[in-house]
């Protein structure tokens, strides 16, 4: 069996992580232009308040912020375009279908580079979390800090 190449992880979206419950991933590929990747190799991406949109039987990424290129001139990027999202067809059918349902999402966890340069993105079908599973997240991430603290101070 082949080893996996290394990804190089530029963004991760920890909010939503805490906030909603991951039911389903999926990797797909983003439709973006030359001064979007230089822009993110250099580091200008944000993920705040951003979701994937289904629509006529496509998928968009919606409200994830590239900056502009530093050395870009009248041709640079729009910042908060919708990007397409590469996926096969029965891909989008399957999660589309299950996010009609009342309470799912689908929402961008992590956004890297592939060994070969592309850019994807890691999406996943979501449930929003009650307010007793975020304290119960929470208390669950203290113990296991303190654990590692304890460890550490043996």
């Amino acid at each position: 069996m082949a080893e996996k190449e290394e990804q190089r992880v530029i963004a991760t979206n920890r909010k939503v992580l805490f906030n909603y419950e991951i039911l389903e991933r999926v990797e797909a590929g983003v439709v973006l232009r030359g001064t979007e990747v230089k822009s993110i190799r250099e580091g200008g991406f944000g993920f705040r308040d951003s979701y994937v949109d289904y629509r006529e039987g496509e998928m968009f990424l919606v409200g994830v912020l590239i900056g502009p290129y530093s050395h870009g001139n009248l041709l640079n990027h729009r910042e908060g375009r919708d990007r397409k999202l590469l996926l096969k067809k029965r891909e989008i059918l399957k999660i589309g279908g299950k996010a009609a349902e009342r309470g799912m999402t689908i929402v961008p966890l992590r956004l890297y580079f592939t060994p070969k340069g592309r850019v994807k993105v890691e999406i996943g079908l979501a449930r929003g979390k009650k307010s007793h599973d975020k304290r119960a997240s929470l208390k669950k991430k203290d113990l296991e800090r303190e654990t590692r603290a304890a460890v550490r101070n043996r």
